[in-house]
């Protein structure tokens, strides 16, 4: 089974984020990056197929130079080799033209299973995985929880509102987003890590197709809080009370 991850590099969470002179994306250079953790657990689910299965993972990822750092980090947890289409406008890309990238990348190498993560820590749009199975043709899921492959399909288990699960079936080829949680990540060992400098890394451009999304403006929410006082008899602030919280705040 040929099986392809597609992966991004996020600003890390412990990273105090500051934007740049014109407040529509982070300051790159001030980031400290790493792995989108949703596509660390699709990363995990691909390995364990292949290893119930046999056939190889293939790692593929946009974005610019710096994006080789978490690419390394998956051929080291056992990805067998990658793809990265490079290009520094792709850092902060919307859906459409990143999974356009990946798509024109991947098409010849006639995946057998695509798995993203559900969506990105620094966007968190949830469309690259869609974008990406309708512009390569094949059946999607989404918020996946269970994988079960057979020779030909694909068995899923999706995550619904209100604690409800739906049992899907496919043929693949196929395309899945990933649910965090669905498994238990694992480390890179240091064979692992030595392994990966052997690994190859495949180059490709990016396409030129244009944006559909435009980030106006980016800003830090402020922190504020305000008290108010109700007054009257006990049992009249606590009639006032559950209106506020009932019309006001809609918590009841």
């Amino acid at each position: 089974m040929k099986i392809a991850v597609c992966i991004k590099q996020v600003p890390s969470r412990d990273w105090q984020p500051r934007l740049n002179d014109t407040r529509t994306w982070i300051r790159d250079q001030d980031a400290a990056f790493e792995m989108n953790e949703p596509d660390a657990y699709a990363l995990e689910e691909a390995l364990r197929l292949k290893e119930q299965h046999g056939g190889e993972v293939v790692v593929c990822s946009a974005g610019p130079a710096r994006v080789a750092q978490v690419i390394r980090e998956a051929l080291a947890r056992g990805a067998d080799r990658a793809i990265h289409v490079e290009d520094e406008a792709l850092a902060s890309a919307d859906g459409f033209v990143v999974a356009d990238s990946l798509a024109a990348a991947m098409k010849a190498e006639q995946f057998d299973l695509v798995l993203t993560g559900l969506q990105s820590d620094d966007m968190g749009f949830a469309q690259t995985g869609v974008i990406l199975a309708a512009r390569l043709g094949h059946p999607h899921a989404t918020i996946v929880m269970d994988v079960k492959v057979d020779a030909s399909t694909v068995r899923v288990k999706r995550e619904l509102e209100g604690g409800w699960f739906q049992w899907v079936a496919m043929q693949l080829p196929a395309v899945l987003t990933i649910q965090s949680g669905i498994n238990q990540l694992r480390y890179a060992t240091l064979k692992g890590i030595m392994a990966a400098k052997k690994k190859e890394i495949k180059k490709a451009a990016a396409s030129s197709s244009s944006a559909r999304v435009e980030i106006a403006s980016l800003y830090v929410p402020e922190k504020t809080k305000q008290t108010q006082m109700i007054t009257g008899s006990p049992a009249e602030a606590a009639k006032e009370l559950v209106r506020r919280l009932r019309e006001e705040a809609r918590v009841l």
